[in-house]
């Protein structure tokens, strides 16, 4: 192969690898001033990421509302989103210990 080729080969990888890196980050793109964490209104295997014990990141709530576990949503309507797990009975902005579940109005 000559150098040429392999100079080639290495600018491809590099160009590659800045475009998985920059998909990587667009998560934390789309979390703009628009979207907030709401804690315990994920349903089982469809929170947004991590937030403590049991979860590792998208994916890997244990269960329904779990309490730390979050899901972006617009923000503003955390609160106002039922959540039978929380103290409350609606969505956190903080992950939170998960209450007896309360039946969803």
């Amino acid at each position: 192969m000559s150098s040429n080729h392999t100079a080639l080969h290495a600018a491809t990888l590099a160009l590659a690898l800045g475009a998985a890196l920059t998909l990587a980050h667009t998560p934390a793109a789309a979390q703009a001033a628009d979207k907030e964490k709401c804690y315990g209104v994920a349903m089982k295997g469809a929170n947004d990421c991590a937030a403590g014990a049991g979860t590792t990141c998208a994916g890997t709530a244990a269960r329904d509302h779990q309490g730390n576990a979050w899901k972006l949503v617009p923000k503003g309507s955390c609160t106002t989103m039922d959540s039978p797990s929380s103290p409350t009975g609606k969505g956190q902005l903080m992950a939170f210990k998960e209450a007896t579940m309360k039946k969803a109005m």
